[in-house]
């Protein structure tokens, strides 16, 4: 597929929008040497994440017991958040449930949502039918606050996720790296832009009069810096996570659609990672800051 072809039609795909869409970040829970953020660090991360963001995401809410330290910092701060449950195993969909009956009783308001599952579908843990019942006894749980999920782009645009549409789940995380798909600098935000379009059109295809119900968002989205590794033609560096920035979170945003940036801080402590192609990748520098807060490039649509 030649995606710097499929921009004219991606712009057309977008839908007419009133207001400008909102950056948020991916937020991680450990600090630099891998020891868990306490309600000070996070405070800390939100001092310098307000001057582009007021919400951010985590992605399991037991780890480092991130839920009952995150919440009263946001609070503080003026926060929003996205709360995760990791269901892929019953230990851990049990302990996260548990952190989150205890931190959202009473502060349903600082909580945006909760997604069950980060990129679940693509990895194969569930079907779509076997998610929709995970999100469906979370929202059970929870019936004050939106519960929904985030998967890749390609789940969504090709029918495995039908189900949750189907079923009436109204928030939606569409993950979409073009530097996962090898793509060059130049042709990144033209294939970031295709992959939403794909999942958009396909989600307000399924959802039919019920589209404008769904709250749909880039759930991750970013380019490594300086120090991380490159993927096929994908160049890591910080000139290039600029780029992307400016060129492709800037228009997604422009067009209405919320973006959740990957991600707002180094995490040092990473392992470096297998990829789909069986190479080790260094996943340590995707922040827009790095571990000790310090900005990296200037940001600005």
């Amino acid at each position: 597929m030649r995606f710097s072809t499929l921009l004219p039609l991606a712009l057309a795909a977008v839908p007419a929008v009133s207001a400008v869409g909102k950056l948020g970040f991916a937020l991680g829970v450990k600090n630099a040497d891998g020891s868990c953020k306490s309600q000070a660090d996070f405070e800390k991360d939100f001092d310098v994440l307000k001057a582009h963001a007021d919400i951010v995401r985590t992605y399991a809410a037991a780890d480092c017991n991130n839920a009952e330290a995150i919440v009263p910092a946001a609070k503080k701060k003026g926060f929003k958040l996205v709360l995760g449950i990791w269901p892929d195993v019953p230990e851990s969909f049990d302990a996260d449930t548990k952190a989150l009956q205890k931190a959202i009783p009473g502060n349903e308001n600082v909580i945006t949502a909760i997604t069950v599952g980060s990129e679940t579908l693509y990895r194969g843990n569930f079907t779509g039918q076997e998610l929709l019942q995970k999100i469906n006894q979370v929202q059970k749980m929870f019936p004050k606050v939106t519960v929904g999920t985030a998967d890749s782009w390609n789940k969504y645009a090709d029918g495995t996720a039908d189900p949750l549409i189907a079923g009436g789940v109204k928030f939606l995380l569409v993950n979409a790296f073009a530097y996962w798909q090898g793509q060059d600098i130049n042709n990144a935000t033209a294939t970031y832009i295709d992959d939403m379009m794909q999942a958009i059109t396909h989600i307000q295809k399924i959802a039919g009069s019920n589209a404008d119900k769904i709250k749909i968002a880039t759930g991750e989205t970013g380019w490594p810096t300086d120090g991380g590794s490159d993927f096929g033609a994908a160049k890591a560096g910080t000139a290039n996570a600029k780029k992307f920035h400016d060129t492709g979170v800037c228009a997604m945003l422009k067009w209405g659609v919320d973006v959740f940036y990957f991600e707002a801080f180094d995490e040092p402590w990473k392992p470096k990672s297998i990829g789909d192609n069986g190479k080790a990748a260094d996943e340590t520098h995707w922040g827009m800051y790095t571990a000790d807060r310090q900005p990296k490039f200037k940001v600005e649509c």
